[in-house]
């Protein structure tokens, strides 16, 4: 009899303990709301105050002096040219170019960075006020979505097909404003070009039209004059 009523007691402390812990990993979730709620406002109240920005994605692990840390350099001051600023996400590589490029351009070079554990610290050509830290990856990319009006698309692994892959999605289904998107170095990007084309476009899962969506281009003057002859048509927006 002893025993049961121990067995209860111990039944009894697990529920509670189980109880305890949900109430304890519910709260820390109400407090983690709040924490990506401070990094949006935090986001927007820098970003808005931001103009005529593209956004320039690629590796971090481009080295300078490479062609494509060269080929960067180069849009981001054809860009500046057209009276357009550069976004990047604020580390080294092709990031550093496209700062470095529209500094040099005295075009305005804004940043976006992201805290990670093994990463790298924020390059040295952002401008002063013009950088915001972030710690969620969706908090940071909703920054490039809402206030860049032109994604120039770098070589670059997982994180830059990623955004590219994103913003395609989004014109595609229209919960953003359409605006031009262009993929620099046609030997890097024809590999995947042709799998869109002999797979997905013949399979079905998207229509040949929605490669309507990006432009191919070795050329940063032509990347830029894209970029700019999009928005003869209308007024640079914010896409939402």
């Amino acid at each position: 009899m002893a025993n049961d009523r121990e067995n209860l007691r111990s039944g009894y402390d697990e529920v509670q303990d189980l109880h305890l812990q949900e109430l304890l990993d519910a709260q820390q979730d109400v407090w983690r709301v709040f924490r990506i709620m401070s990094e949006f406002v935090e986001g927007f109240t820098m970003m808005s105050k931001q103009k005529n920005l593209v956004s320039i994605f690629g590796s971090a692990r481009v080295q300078p002096g490479s062609r494509y840390y060269e080929l960067t350099i180069c849009v981001a001051k054809e860009l500046a040219k057209r009276g357009f600023n550069v976004l990047t996400g604020a580390g080294p590589g092709i990031m550093e170019a496209g700062n470095k490029g529209a500094q040099e351009a005295k075009g305005n070079s804004a940043g976006v960075g992201i805290e990670l554990p093994h990463e790298q610290d924020t390059n040295p050509y952002i401008d002063k006020g013009r950088l915001v830290m972030f710690r969620h990856f969706f908090v940071r990319k909703v920054m490039f979505i809402k206030y860049a009006h032109g994604f120039v698309v770098m070589p670059g692994g997982f994180g830059t097909l990623d955004e590219l892959f994103e913003a395609i999605t989004l014109v595609q289904t229209k919960k953003t404003s359409a605006f031009p998107i262009v993929l620099l170095g046609t030997d890097y990007w024809k590999g995947l070009l042709e799998w869109i084309r002999t797979r997905l476009i013949q399979d079905g899962m998207i229509s040949p039209e929605d490669l309507d969506y990006f432009y191919l281009t070795d050329d940063p003057a032509d990347a830029a004059e894209y970029i700019a002859e999009f928005y003869k048509k209308g007024r640079v927006l914010k896409n939402f």
